[in-house]
């Protein structure tokens, strides 16, 4: 995968991933972070961030900026992180490390 198409993929997934309630902060944050590193480079040359193609983000030099390209990783990290819903769950234990103690 080229850094231009990473970009992409990574603009793409941050934005199919805020049409859900259950987006995490770490994935807008993400986002927020990614749009931010591309706005200006991607402004200089007359395009907004969401309707940037693999090729105007490569004519840009976008897809060689270490800032952008980490913060892609970041945000399809973020992204691929799954997600679990535990608000109507009883007796759910998470993490490591935990005890439990049952009293009759």
């Amino acid at each position: 995968m080229t850094g231009a198409e990473l970009i992409v993929a990574a603009l793409a997934a941050g934005a199919s991933a805020g049409l859900t309630d259950t987006v995490s902060s770490a994935v807008k944050d993400a986002y927020t972070d990614l749009r931010a590193a591309l706005r200006q480079r991607l402004t200089n040359h007359g395009r907004p961030v969401e309707a940037a193609t693999a090729a105007e983000i490569a004519a840009s030099g976008a897809d060689r900026d270490e800032e952008v390209l980490s913060a892609a990783r970041r945000l399809l990290a973020a992204v691929d992180q799954p997600r679990i819903d535990l608000r109507e769950a009883k007796g759910v234990r998470v993490g490591d490390h935990d005890t439990r103690h049952n009293a009759s």
